[in-house]
């Protein structure tokens, strides 16, 4: 194997991003030059892939972690609170209602 090509897979270079039709197309250019054997390019590219997939989950939990703390260090209510508030107005305007009733008997 090229000495480039496992120095970007021991480092994880790009795997978030490659889809895994050009990872194989890479590995099976590494078999053709004959520097990976036709035996280990399937269980690379389940590695190569698999691997882009950790990564991808990885690089998702960390932005909406990073989100959540700009939304709260920002004020800005979570969809529980605007529920809950929403459910309190709905109470007060019945109430409303129900003393304006009985107001103009």
């Amino acid at each position: 194997m090229s000495d480039l090509f496992k120095k970007a897979i021991s480092l994880g270079l790009g795997l978030t991003v490659v889809s895994k039709e050009k990872v194989e197309k890479i590995v099976d250019d590494l078999v053709k030059r004959g520097e990976l054997a036709p035996a280990e390019s399937k269980a690379l590219v389940n590695r190569l892939v698999e691997r882009g997939e950790e990564e991808q989950s990885q690089i998702k939990k960390y932005i909406y972690e990073q989100v959540q703390r700009v939304l709260s260090e920002l004020d800005v209510p979570k969809e529980s609170d605007v529920v809950s508030l929403e459910q309190r107005i709905a109470v007060l305007e019945k109430k409303v209602l129900e003393l304006e009733g009985s107001k103009q008997e």
